[in-house]
């Protein structure tokens, strides 16, 4: 049993839908101004269908809404009722055909309209319209009239979607009710008797707001999108983070986890008297591991190490390397580490042809270098002295058998300083040569052209030569 509510001109939807909600929890909005509800086994509650329609309206009445009611055996009967007649009709069971053949053939365009942000009862789209003209024109004034007439002979003028409208006409249902989800809020709150300070004790009380809400996903088949951590401070402000997880996740420990660590790297200023967490929900994760591969790490796995470094090392500073448009030597930057699986990956050849790729093992940080210069090009180098042990061993000292360049590069001018070799950032003007020692090994120096003294600063800032990369 299906009932239908058409609600007057300029009714507010939220009111209509509560009062349907008042007696189903299946129902399906077909309209601005129309509802459908499931009404199977509410007879037990309210009594016969007549009875149900008039607590319907009565109902409505008492919220200031006033509504046409309508209830039959199928939803098609039950909304051509309702956009037919005003008041309350109530259908028989098994009558519906019956009932139905009085009425116009204008009211299938109501199911149909465009307005009524619906699908229609065929498989065409939704601004799919029933093909009144033509049966007007074929002297059809009645959905009995449309009703009568044999299928197959419907099908072969009007096609499939003709015959679907034809049993609308006889009151049949094509589709099952489709019920709307209430809108859910995910989220928890805890009003604090005394204020807290400090990350350790709230990490209880985050332990006891997510342990509900990772329920409440699991129960609804929902993963947490973004973690949103308000703190409501004594001094009336709100403290607030939110975190962009990588993947749906629900699992407490390790939302807890990630909070505790942005919120160490942004703690509040002052005492917490109040603590609510939200997320925004999102369809749960669905893995398939493959039996020829390896498994990545867990997203929650993931996401807490990647946590941890950027607590440790600051942010930004934690994921994966990206190339930049620019002509800056060295410049990078990064993206959030997303591992994909090796085995979707396509094979990169290892060169141009399967030739060998000569490569350059550029040195995140340049190595400072002494060189003696005769006629302009470099014949000898010594690694500086200070230089870190480990340095050392990457770079060897020696005479230099060939050189290549200078190949000379600037930019960034209209920043006014000067980039040190140790950082991307500032202008740069240098000159940059390919070597070959004595003992075989190929490097990458490079000299910065006017770096003098002023412009410098430490140690660091006395070397004009660098080993930029070794060449393998």
């Amino acid at each position: 049993m299906f009932g239908a509510l058409y609600a007057a001109e300029g009714t507010d939807r939220t009111a209509l839908d509560a009062v349907a909600r008042e007696f189903s929890p299946r129902v399906e909005a077909c309209g601005p101004r129309e509802i459908t509800l499931d009404l199977s086994g509410v007879e037990r509650l309210f009594g016969d269908a007549r009875t149900i329609a008039a607590e319907i309206r009565r109902t409505a009445a008492d919220r200031g809404v006033r509504v046409r009611v309508a209830i039959a055996a199928t939803r098609s009967a039950a909304r051509l009722f309702v956009h037919h007649r005003v008041g309350l009709t109530v259908i028989e069971l098994g009558r519906e055909a019956e009932m139905l053949a009085s009425l116009p053939l204008s009211l299938l365009e109501a199911l149909a309209h465009p307005t009524s942000h619906i699908p229609s009862p065929t498989s065409q789209p939704a601004s799919y319209q029933p093909p009144t003209e033509t049966l007007r024109q074929w002297g059809l004034r009645t959905l009995g009239d449309f009703a009568a007439l044999p299928p197959d002979e419907v099908a072969a003028r009007l096609g499939q979607a003709g015959v679907e409208w034809q049993r609308v006409a006889r009151g049949e249902d094509q589709r099952p009710l489709v019920p709307a989800v209430p809108e859910e809020r995910f989220e928890q709150t805890l009003d604090l008797e005394w204020p807290i300070e400090g990350i350790e004790p709230l990490s209880f009380v985050l332990g006891r707001l997510l342990e509900p809400l990772s329920a409440h996903l699991e129960r609804r088949d929902r993963g947490a999108a973004v973690l949103h951590v308000r703190l409501h401070l004594v001094t009336r402000s709100i403290h607030e983070r939110s975190l962009q997880l990588p993947a749906p996740m629900r699992d407490a420990r390790t939302l807890r986890t990630l909070a505790l660590l942005d919120l160490e790297s942004h703690p509040p200023d002052a005492a917490i008297d109040r603590v609510t967490v939200a997320v925004d929900p999102t369809p749960g994760r669905v893995v398939q591991y493959s039996l020829l591969t390896r498994p990545l790490p867990s997203p929650e796995h993931l996401s807490t190490l990647a946590a941890r470094l950027a607590a440790l090392m600051g942010e930004g500073r934690c994921g994966s390397p990206v190339s930049v448009d620019s002509w800056r030597p060295g410049e990078c930057a990064m993206k959030p580490f997303a591992p994909r699986d090796s085995a979707l990956a396509p094979p990169k050849p290892s060169g141009e042809g399967g030739r060998p790729v000569v490569a350059l093992r550029r040195f995140r940080m340049p190595i400072p270098v002494r060189v003696r210069v005769e006629e302009g090009r470099p014949v000898h180098v010594w690694i500086d002295p200070p230089a870190p042990s480990g340095l050392r061993r990457c770079v060897s000292s020696g005479r230099i058998e060939v050189a290549s360049g200078p190949w000379r590069t600037s930019g960034a001018w209209w920043e006014g300083t000067l980039a040190l070799p140790r950082r991307g950032e500032g202008n740069w003007d240098r000159d940059e040569w390919d070597v070959a020692l004595s003992d075989g090994s190929t490097y990458r120096l490079f000299r910065e052209r006017g770096a003098g003294l002023s412009r410098r600063s430490g140690a660091a800032a006395k070397a004009e030569w660098f080993v930029e990369g070794l060449v393998d």
